[in-house]
């Protein structure tokens, strides 16, 4: 039986229905689904999870987030002997994604028209979880339970997951499907994500009349900043100042300067040091000024490795080598949902689902990239 299965699973892999995955991308893409407004892709998954015989239930995220749809959650009871399995991909894209219409290519390629992001990310990511588990069923392939989980709000700081309550997964290993390049490449690792906001007050007056009664926010705020180290800290940590803003009128001396930005670290006490020794510099560069400063920082994911070792990470070089991929090692500065279910005990990593050029209107898959992504995931259920 197992060798026929595998059989079954091959010819599939080959020839792995890419009319209808072609169809179900293309289905999503035409529905908008920026953060905060994922109704209609929630209930088309829902749908589509129905139909695949998943219990289905949607949270209260939506209108804990003052948006208009939750976190949707299936479970799919298994057919063999084996530890569930978590497959994630979120719902929500980032702008301008109103009226999103693919491109499609002869050698493969789809692309938005230029004047919208694509939506690959992560539709991608959600057409091949599905199309993976159609596969499977379809083909009576046993299979271990399988829990998906399509979060809202990934987006802007992993904002639906951090409201989603983690009691409700079973599995102890889950993979996410929110990561750029080929299908066959895993991040292990992903970084401290935390924000701040750095408020100089000084003293308001003339600009014209009385300048020197003023103490000028601006300017001190630029001294500040000019005297920080910027981008690479160290091998494991940066800092960036992305805004600034401050000032009333041209004739004012401006009594208030706010600038906004992050640090990131693979070592979570490397980006809080790093933001301590940044207030001690802006503190330092104001002193005997008369002007005073307030640090605000929020942190929106804590930094996690998952080992090579680990089972979660050799089941998905198994897949990939079943389908005849070499499988890839790597890690990510960026954020996604799989930090908060680190953090919840669950050891997940990140998959590449086969998009490029995200947070773009360049931004691009292949059907050969959702072809095999599907079949990975095919793999991983079994």
């Amino acid at each position: 039986m197992d060798r026929e299965n595998e059989r079954i699973a091959h010819e599939g892999r080959k020839f792995n229905e890419t009319e209808r995955i072609t169809q179900q991308f293309l289905a999503l893409a035409a529905l908008d689904s920026p953060s905060f407004s994922e109704r209609a892709t929630a209930d088309w998954l829902k749908r589509e999870l129905q139909e695949l015989g998943f219990a289905v239930t949607e949270d209260d995220a939506g209108s804990r987030l003052h948006g208009n749809a939750g976190n949707i959650y299936g479970f799919l009871k298994g057919t063999a002997e084996g530890e569930p399995v978590l497959l994630s991909a979120h719902m929500d894209t980032v702008l301008p994604a109103a009226g999103k219409v693919p491109v499609f290519y002869p050698d493969g390629k789809i692309t938005s028209r230029k004047d919208t992001v694509l939506g690959a990310d992560d539709i991608c990511g959600i057409v091949e979880i599905l199309a993976g588990i159609r596969f499977v069923l379809e083909n009576q392939i046993p299979h271990r339970d399988i829990e998906v989980l399509f979060p809202v709000a990934e987006e802007v700081y992993i904002k639906g997951t951090n409201v989603f309550d983690f009691q409700k997964i079973k599995s102890k290993y889950a993979y996410v499907l929110d990561l750029g390049g080929p299908v066959g490449r895993a991040a292990l690792q992903a970084p401290s994500i935390i924000s701040f906001q750095l408020t100089v007050y000084g003293r308001a007056a003339h600009a014209g009349f009385e300048p020197e009664n003023g103490i000028h926010a601006i300017s001190l705020m630029s001294r500040g900043i000019s005297a920080l180290c910027q981008g690479h800290l160290d091998a494991d940590t940066t800092l960036n100042i992305g805004t600034i803003l401050g000032g009333t009128g041209t004739n004012v001396v401006p009594e208030q300067c706010i600038c906004r930005g992050e640090v990131r670290s693979y070592i979570h006490e490397k980006a809080q040091k790093a933001l301590d020794n940044m207030k001690k510099s802006m503190e330092k560069s104001l002193e005997g000024t008369g002007a005073w400063l307030e640090v605000q920082t929020e942190v929106h994911m804590k930094a996690y490795k998952i080992e090579e070792t680990e089972a979660v990470t050799a089941n998905f070089q198994r897949a990939c080598r079943k389908i005849g991929l070499n499988p890839e090692l790597t890690a990510t500065f960026g954020g996604s949902d799989n930090n908060n279910f680190v953090k919840n005990g669950i050891r997940g990593i990140v998959l590449s689902c086969g998009m490029y050029q995200v947070h773009s209107v360049e931004e691009y898959t292949t059907i050969e990239d959702l072809r095999l992504g599907s079949a990975l995931v095919a793999e991983l259920v079994r």
